[in-house]
């Protein structure tokens, strides 16, 4: 039974107030929001497309849980603190039933996180999901992309591939049991965006973001962005278990260069502060596995074993090929 725009927002999608900062939120024309005290505003939006960043036919709790943490993972990768989010729900017709499922799995992805959702919009068509995140940082802390330098160590934040075997998966282009089939549908519908992680660089590292397209596409702007060149050793990436028993190294290799969806974060660090940093994080149960170095110039190589090595340069492309 579809239900209208106002009674939707209503019963499936207005909080309790109470959030921190929300001077007022869902249910007026503006949410009014006040910014702690000495400290910027991070924003972040995605837009995730049905059957193109996720299958329109999947579960919609899953589906809301994957469209919010993907973009918590950019604040993740700034060091920010979530505060607040809005949705923008485009969808065929308004459901009851797929509602409740949405909404119980995006506020229960914006508990876990300690986000609050504060506005929005809902229209008919074909299935997309808008989130745009807020968060907040001291501007002086705050983690970008281009303050990379030469000597830099390049960590990421935990095993590659996992996002491009899922979706491998998905397609039905591989077959796995049950135990491998659950740890990646959890890895591509719920990443964990690296929150934590991102607060404890600020002050360690020099750059860093999420890995959204694959490795070499995303330290690619690191370099671009510093005016730096990197070299990666390949047999430092981290793969996952299930990944290394579904298909060969190469191929593993492959996915974790350039398969993207893994929302690991990719950081570099000088290397008076490595230590200090692994001390430090290792204390909180994370971890940080180096797989590289920043270099002059601006190119990125890759080698396996002492040899430089071609690999396939692209990450996901949203309007290329993969995209479909």
């Amino acid at each position: 039974m579809s239900i209208g725009e106002f009674q939707l927002i209503d019963e499936f999608f207005r909080q309790e107030m109470g959030a921190e900062g929300v001077t007022l939120g869902i249910g007026d024309d503006c949410a009014l929001l006040q910014v702690p005290e000495g400290e910027s505003l991070a924003v972040s939006m995605d837009t995730l497309v049905g059957d193109v960043h996720f299958p329109a036919n999947a579960d919609p709790e899953l589906i809301a849980e994957r469209a919010l943490r993907v973009n918590l993972s950019d604040l993740a990768a700034m060091g920010a603190k979530p505060l607040w989010f809005t949705l923008g729900l485009t969808m065929p017709k308004a459901e009851r039933h797929w509602l409740q499922g949405f909404s119980t799995g995006l506020l229960r992805a914006a508990q876990s996180y300690d986000i609050s959702l504060v506005g929005g919009d809902t229209t008919r068509g074909p299935l997309s999901v808008t989130i745009q995140v807020h968060g907040s940082v001291n501007p002086s802390q705050a983690l970008m992309r281009g303050n990379a330098n030469p000597g830099d160590r390049v960590f990421v934040s935990g095993p590659l591939g996992d996002g491009a075997a899922a979706l491998a998966v998905i397609r039905q282009q591989l077959e796995v049991g049950k135990s491998a089939f659950d740890y990646f549908m959890g890895r591509y519908y719920r990443p964990k965006p690296q929150i934590e992680l991102g607060k404890l660089l600020r002050g360690y590292a020099s750059a860093a973001l999420d890995i959204s397209d694959g490795l070499i596409s995303d330290l690619g702007h690191i370099c671009n962005q510093s005016v730096v060149g990197a070299k990666l050793y390949l047999e430092q990436l981290p793969l996952s278990e299930p990944v290394n028993k579904l298909v060969d190294r190469a191929k593993a290799l492959d996915w974790a260069l350039s398969g993207g969806d893994d929302y690991q974060l990719c950081f570099t660090v000088p290397p008076a502060n490595v230590q200090p940093l692994q001390d430090k994080i290792k204390n909180k149960g994370l971890v940080m596995i180096e797989v590289g170095e920043i270099v002059s110039g601006g190119e990125l190589q890759c080698f396996y074993r002492g040899k430089q090595v071609r690999v396939n340069a692209k990450g996901f492309q949203h309007f290329g090929p993969e995209a479909t």
